[in-house]
């Protein structure tokens, strides 16, 4: 949300708010584009939306869950290494690890499809507000989501009789006050053309996520391809040719200097600028807290498996990034929201909005109560912890886990319908994706976390009973037996759900005990939660009403945002941090391997960053191998592999992460903190041309 601290609220000028936003382009404030002018963005309004060849055309959403761009006439994508981590990792055996050696098509033969991966493009954006908002009158939260699926679903249907390579998606913006009906273009064929190896694609693990300065080579190629006759999007075929896509983004090969304008597009998945002072408590207290505590277990059990095994390296690597991600990222959000007194702060400024609605009329914003609100959350609060413990454990943490939950809730059903006692689950075959070692200790591990964390012993599912009176207690024990004779772990062979010795499986109960504890816990928070939203609807809306003059955008929500900023670093403690990483920085760190494992590059890299030439990857200002830089665009989670471009919309980059300095951003901009962190396109060709070798690639993207 808006700067919080109230001197800024009697400011006028746009340019206080200058870097902060994540814009959506087709009813983008023409003070904004104004501001990008005078930052340095030289591509008429309508150039970033509008036309054939608009900047928004060549940015996809990758795979539901990140961001990337298209680089060539012939359908290529970047995307962040860690965005295409588990598409390398499944390509990956003991014998061709790609995941750790890295991997180069030499030929479209030779490019690897990925199933369940697919990229979408933005067709259309609108503004439906007005058909819908009049239709939810008088529903709570839970009403108004069951009306807009079924209005999604009519519009879904009807686009598609139209073009059936076509799908909308209806979501509320500005926390349920806007309603915006976007159209996508789906493309189902992705295939992975290149990756670095993952010293290079991780390089710093852990030790370096979230910090500046970084070194990370974050990039990986995939490629489009369509149906031949159409050019079109088409399920995968051997057949499939590659996308000639209208337009796509020119790569820059001119670098940048401190100052120069920059632009990111991508699809920022979730912040909170408009939560309250009781939801970021909320957010500090029950559900960071306790994620980092079961999270920092179940890391170290995973990463002691997989530094002991090759094999479980590669089933794990992906879980473990996944969940290390936010367990840092969520101990950084609580620093960061207790340095700055952020919670102290948002309260300031609720007091200010409670003084404008009291001399002002903003019918939008009757029900409004900041006591009520209160009371709501404190009311939800050890709940919320609850349920955070709960879904951080026992989530399809396991593989027992996994199964019990699937016969729980989507797990399809065989057999013949006509006779139900012959109908029954069955498991295929996925040894390849899990370690029975790693995932039982794993599973002893959270049961026994989970209780000493529960102080109400409501909220203890019902085989806790089971584990004390026939296992005495011990968790590794049960969770030995339930690998061992639960009809769960069963491959490729029925499971008669009908026979009676189906509920009397350990794992089957297991299973129930989840699910009712799940039950049990939405079924206590429903009402509350939906008091809570609707009181924070509100709470926009008053945001809203109040700062009417300025120029406001939403909360991100995966659609498609744009950001806009300048390059350079930032200050903190008197310490300038410099705003760009070089080839003798990462070279540094690699000596430092035998102190730090995540610190390992091959003998290859040494070499290629100990050179003294970087030819015409070199910066033109600093004659060096310019690899991270720094800006401060507005990003979160989702905008991994969004490009950043410079003034004429050229490739600079690649955005991949933010700075340890400000994780709050998600629900508060820190203008003199907040950077991103992206990978510089130059340091993406020159492994492509030195490791790689990647020559056709290389002529294909055309860099200038």
């Amino acid at each position: 949300m808006k700067k919080l601290v109230l001197s800024l609220m009697c400011l006028c000028s746009l340019g206080a708010y200058a870097d902060e936003g994540m814009w959506t382009l087709f009813d983008l404030p023409v003070a904004v584009y104004d501001q990008m002018k005078q930052y340095g963005f030289q591509l008429p309004m309508e150039q970033l939306y509008k036309t054939d060849n608009a900047v928004k055309n060549n940015v996809v959403n990758f795979g539901g869950f990140c961001s990337g761009v298209v680089v060539s006439p012939d359908g290529l994508v970047f995307t962040n290494h860690h965005c295409g981590f588990d598409a390398i990792r499944q390509h990956s055996t003991v014998e061709n690890d790609i995941l750790l050696n890295g991997f180069v098509a030499k030929s479209y033969e030779e490019e690897l499809p990925n199933e369940d991966l697919f990229v979408s493009f933005m067709i259309d954006q609108q503004d439906v507000s007005n058909k819908i908002l009049p239709l939810l009158k008088g529903l709570n939260a839970e009403q108004q989501a069951d009306k807009v699926d079924s209005i999604e679903n009519a519009w879904q249907k009807d686009i598609r009789s139209k073009d059936s390579t076509l799908r909308v998606e209806l979501k509320p913006f500005y926390e349920g006050n806007k309603f915006y009906c976007t159209t996508y273009r789906d493309f189902e064929d992705v295939r992975l053309v290149f990756t670095v190896p993952k010293s290079m694609g991780k390089f710093g693990g852990e030790t370096d996520n979230w910090m500046w300065p970084r070194q990370t080579c974050d990039y990986s190629v995939f490629r489009i391809y369509c149906d031949p006759k159409t050019g079109g999007p088409a399920k995968y075929s051997k057949d499939n040719v590659p996308y000639h896509p209208k337009s796509w983004a020119p790569v820059s090969m001119q670098g940048y200097k401190p100052g120069d304008f920059c632009m990111i597009m991508g699809y920022p998945g979730s912040t909170s600028r408009y939560l309250s002072s009781y939801g970021i408590q909320e957010r500090r207290d029950a559900i960071n807290a306790p994620r980092v505590q079961v999270r920092g277990i179940k890391q170290e059990i995973m990463l002691r498996h997989m530094r002991a095994s090759e094999a479980v390296r590669i089933k794990y690597d992906s879980k473990y990034a996944s969940s290390s991600n936010y367990w840092k990222n969520s101990i950084g959000m609580n620093k960061c929201i207790d340095s700055i007194g952020l919670i102290a702060q948002k309260q300031q400024y609720e007091a200010q909005i409670r003084q404008w609605l009291s001399t002002h009329d903003a019918p939008e914003t009757k029900g409004l109560d900041f006591d009520k609100m209160a009371q709501l959350y404190q009311k939800r609060m050890e709940l919320t912890k609850i349920r955070t413990l709960f879904m951080e454990s026992f989530l399809l943490q396991d593989q027992l886990t996994y199964r019990a939950w699937r016969v729980q809730w989507a797990m399809p059903v065989k057999g013949p319908k006509s006779k139900p006692k012959k109908q029954y689950y069955e498991f295929s075959d996925n040894s390849e994706e899990w370690d029975q070692a790693t995932d039982m200790e794993l599973l002893a591990a959270l049961l026994k976390n989970y209780r000493q964390q529960i102080t109400d012993k409501a909220y203890l599912p019902d085989f806790y009973k089971t584990i004390d009176a026939k296992f005495h207690g011990d968790y590794q024990a049960y969770v030995k037996t339930l690998y061992k004779k639960s009809v769960l772990m069963k491959t490729e062979k029925p499971i008669y759900f009908n026979k009676k010795s189906y509920m009397k499986d350990l794992g089957v109960q297991y299973g129930l005990s989840l699910n009712d504890l799940m039950a049990k816990l939405n079924a206590d928070r429903r009402e509350l939660s939906l008091a809570i939203t609707e009181q924070e609807r509100l709470l926009c809306a008053a945001v809203l009403r109040m700062e009417q003059d300025m120029p406001n955008y939403s909360d991100a929500n995966f659609t498609l945002r744009m950001t806009y900023g300048q390059i350079g670093e930032y200050t903190l403690g008197g310490k300038p941090s410099g705003y760009y990483t070089t080839a003798r920085s990462l070279w540094e760190k690699m000596q430092k391997a035998d102190e730090n494992f995540e610190y390992f590059a091959e003998p290859v890299m040494h070499q290629l960053m100990a050179e003294k030439d970087f030819g015409k990857y070199a910066d033109s200002l600093t004659g060096t191998l310019q690899l991270c830089f720094l800006s401060n665009n507005d990003i979160t989670g989702g905008n991994s592999g969004s490009p950043i471009f410079n003034g004429k919309g050229e490739l600079l980059g690649l955005a991949f992460d933010g700075n340890w300095d400000s994780l709050s951003s998600d629900i508060f901009f820190d203008r003199q903190l907040a950077r991103t962190i992206n990978v510089d396109v130059r340091y993406m060709l020159y492994m492509m041309d030195r490791w790689g070798h990647a020559d056709r690639l290389l002529k294909e993207i055309n860099a200038k």
